[in-house]
């Protein structure tokens, strides 16, 4: 049981690794495949782009090193991210779901974390 469990946990581990070089390189892409009217910006959206992108990729880096609070910081920013520029102007959730896509790396962060917590758990 507790080999399946080691296995679990590295195939979350290295999944996350790797959808998170993934998902970094794609969002680096969406971000300056096209000049950038940095002055055309408004505040608001220098807010949208902090937390999204700016806090999902800081969230992935963290994790390479600190899973639980990479983790943490990616799906903190998708939430806030969700809740300011999706929920609230429109009311529902229902736009919107491929914010999602781009942080799944983030769910498997935590996901790892919390089975290497558990497994140091019932070794101890």
């Amino acid at each position: 049981m507790i080999g399946n469990k080691v296995l679990i946990r590295e195939s979350a581990h290295w999944t996350a690794r790797t959808l998170s070089v993934v998902s970094t390189l794609m969002l680096l892409l969406f971000l300056f495949g096209e000049p950038f009217p940095v002055t055309k910006i408004r505040p608001v959206e220098w807010l949208g782009l902090a937390l999204f992108p700016g806090g999902i990729v800081l969230g992935f880096g963290v994790a390479w090193w600190r899973e639980g609070l990479g983790g943490m910081i990616t799906i903190g920013s998708l939430l806030i991210f969700y809740l300011v520029f999706v929920l609230l102007p429109s009311g529902s959730f229902s736009k919107g779901g491929w914010f999602f896509v781009f942080a799944i790396p983030g769910f498997l962060f935590l996901i790892s974390w919390s089975l290497r917590r558990s497994q140091k758990v019932m070794t101890a």
